[in-house]
């Protein structure tokens, strides 16, 4: 009776691990043009190119983007109950903002559209992370201050990992942006992809 209960122990564990074996990080990404890869091919896009880093490496994180060139925090809010309910991801990353500071936003307007996407993402049981977004000084340095500290006020109220522009030190470098001073060019995009790769990961290990 004991040899049979062992065997049968055995098989049961045996079962069930092709479907730990697949068990992925889902994470839905939700962003703008810098993320939906303006003026480039889909093969050139960073998103494009780390999930194929993750495949290479038989990591199992998939990569949801559902970034729309142009979007806006409110723009966001319009659709991500639907696309929680498609995707049900594990984590969701928010990289949004650049667009509201560009065309002035109130900032106050801002804080409240991120707490509400992040909040949404957390009552869906996903793990969240919130890029803290950098704007062109164009709007003077109260704003731009402004802007950028309100990233970091959603985080510590939503308790939300906070994680690093991944443009900070190509917005810099006109080597690596398109014509039009906004965008990355494709140069960048290996750049973003090895960032987002070791940032991603911090995330990961720090919500196990």
């Amino acid at each position: 009776m004991t040899r049979f209960f062992l065997k049968f122990t055995v098989l049961f564990i045996l079962t069930l691990l092709p479907f730990t074996s697949v068990a992925k990080d889902k994470i839905m990404l939700i962003g703008d043009s810098l993320s939906a890869g303006y003026g480039l091919k889909q093969a050139q896009a960073w998103v494009y190119l780390l999930q194929n880093k993750y495949a290479a490496e038989k990591k199992p994180i998939e990569i949801i983007n559902t970034a729309i060139s142009g979007q806006t925090t409110d723009n966001a809010l319009l659709k991500i109950d639907a696309s929680l309910q498609t995707h049900k991801p594990s984590h969701v990353l928010i990289e949004l903002g650049g667009n509201d500071g560009i065309r002035g936003f109130p900032i106050k307007v801002l804080k409240k559209h991120l707490t509400q996407l992040v909040e949404k993402s957390h009552q869906s049981g996903a793990k969240v992370a919130l890029m803290e977004i950098q704007i062109p000084p164009n709007l003077g340095p109260r704003y731009t201050r402004m802007f950028t500290e309100s990233y970091q006020s959603v985080a510590e109220q939503t308790n939300t990992y906070l994680m690093p522009y991944f443009m900070t030190s190509i917005a810099v470098d006109n080597s690596l942006m398109q014509n039009d001073n906004l965008h990355p060019n494709a140069k960048a995009q290996p750049i973003i992809r090895d960032f987002m790769y070791t940032e991603i990961d911090k995330w990961l290990a720090s919500s196990k």
